[in-house]
């Protein structure tokens, strides 16, 4: 298919078309917003390596009159991820771009951004909850005997596990815009999960709605409110293992198919426990428009047109120990 970053649009229209395209992806990512992240270089290799330094051992010896004491030296470590490529294309007809009341560009651009960003969500979101710290709704429970929605006592075993392992909270989060930058936020634990766990979310003893923050301010619009120190982020691409649970009807939860509970990740993180490569700045996408109307070899009367994006994403697991999934079912809220 030909087609070329300024092939029958202006420099200007380009421009606008990809601030568009990242204007409606940026609400849409919330899992990258509380990541490492690393922008994309242009002409370097398909590999992004995310450095940390290697803690010091606790120095408990004590000191020799007038001897010093041996030297340390920092020592770094490399984690590597593989860049790989995505992409999606809309075709315009020439028949619609010149007999339709809507405007084809506008919404082809906006369609395009969510496309992307839901892509590159769900990608990381794999990666995520693939960790391998994971606790269940009751101590004695795997994933296939699931009954239970959230409780207070197992986010307090979740946080005193991210705490013992010397998970830090996070005190900085991407700027909700298509720049690359960060902004300080309110230090804290953050619970990311799917929308149908809001309600009981909610139910949890000491929950703080966002309406309540008074002089704190929410993380983002998906934020919920927060518990003990935990803040709750919700996304509807955040899916349930379907009807991989217990027997719904123990409990009264909800089921897909009746009869087996839907099981849902809670994914709790600490600083620094992924990293991803930021949905940001002039690289993150490359918009490709042809405007019907354009003769080419394989469409010699001009009657098509694309509108089509690409970009590279690696999403990595930085830190196991900063990273938990709690497994729980919802309320099926039919009483």
């Amino acid at each position: 298919m030909a087609a070329s970053t300024y092939s029958g649009i202006s420099q200007r229209t380009t421009a606008w078309a990809a601030s568009e395209m990242l204007d409606h992806a940026e609400p849409i990512i919330v899992l990258g917003k509380f990541a490492s992240t690393k922008p994309i270089p242009k002409n370097s290799a398909e590999q992004v390596k995310f450095r940390r330094a290697v803690p010091f051992t606790v120095s408990t010896t004590p000191l020799t009159e007038g001897v010093t004491p041996t030297s340390a030296a920092i020592t770094y470590e490399d984690v590597s991820v593989t860049l790989g490529q995505y992409g999606g294309v809309i075709e315009i007809s020439d028949k619609i771009a010149d007999l339709a009341e809507d405007s084809v560009l506008k919404d082809a651009a906006m369609l395009s951004g969510e496309q992307a960003a839901e892509t590159l969500e769900m990608i990381t979101y794999g990666i995520v909850k693939a960790g391998t710290n994971v606790y269940y709704d009751k101590d004695s429970h795997v994933r296939n005997t699931v009954d239970s929605v959230i409780t207070l006592e197992r986010q307090r075993k979740v946080v005193r596990f991210l705490k013992a392992q010397r998970g830090r909270p996070i005190t900085q989060m991407l700027d909700a815009s298509p720049k690359y930058g960060t902004s300080a936020i309110e230090g804290g634990y953050i619970a990311f999960a799917h929308t149908d766990v809001e309600a009981d979310i909610r139910s949890l003893s000491g929950f703080v709605p966002v309406a309540e923050y008074g002089s704190r301010k929410p993380l983002c619009p998906e934020e919920c409110g927060s518990v003990e120190g935990v803040r709750y982020i919700l996304s509807p691409l955040f899916t349930a293992f379907a009807n991989g649970g217990g027997t719904a009807s123990t409990n009264g939860v909800f089921s897909t198919a009746g009869t087996q509970a839907d099981v849902y990740p809670v994914i709790f993180m600490a600083k620094e426990a992924i990293g991803v490569v930021a949905l940001k700045g002039a690289n993150a996408m490359t918009p490709m428009i042809l405007n019907p109307g354009t003769p080419s070899a394989g469409d010699p009367l001009g009657q098509r047109g694309y509108v089509s994006w690409k970009t590279y994403h690696s999403s990595v697991r930085l830190n196991e120990a900063w990273l938990v999934r709690l497994e729980v079912a919802v309320d099926d809220l039919t009483a």
